[in-house]
């Protein structure tokens, strides 16, 4: 059982990160007009991929990928490409416009990022999260 001031730090923790995350995905929609699931396509597309490896890459459902990829297509960011012997459109990668977005996302992102987080830490602040971080991958 978590005692009053763990409770009270468990919950100023969550409601930070919420903040966080709310930001940082204003700061793209705003600056970039993506949202945060576009960017990790854009981010994450340095080569043409299959559909299938993009998923597994992004950890999320064929599905959820693939309709991204159809909003994404439409809005001339990335193009389904033949990948393999059948003809099949199982393959995607960046448009010009798509790699314009995916570096102007990283420049604005990075700059919210800096802002938001990185300028409010001090130098063993930032350690001791990113060790706790790593720890915590690690045995998870």
């Amino acid at each position: 059982m978590l005692e009053s001031a763990e409770w009270a730090f468990w919950d100023t923790w969550m409601r930070a990160q919420r903040l966080l995350v709310r930001e940082l995905d204003r700061g793209l929609q705003r600056d970039c007009g993506i949202s945060k699931a576009e960017f990790s396509v854009l981010v994450t597309l340095t080569r043409p991929m299959r559909v299938g490896e993009l998923a597994d890459t992004l950890d999320w459902e064929k599905s959820r990928v693939a309709h991204l990829l159809t909003r994404m297509e439409n809005r001339g960011l990335v193009a389904r490409i033949e990948d393999g012997a059948t003809g099949r459109r199982t393959g995607v990668e960046l448009t010009g416009e798509g790699r314009r977005t995916a570096e102007n996302a990283v420049r604005a992102h990075g700059a919210n990022i800096r802002r938001l987080v990185l300028d409010r830490l001090t130098a063993d602040q930032a350690a001791a999260i990113r060790d706790w971080s790593e720890r915590l991958i690690e045995q998870t």
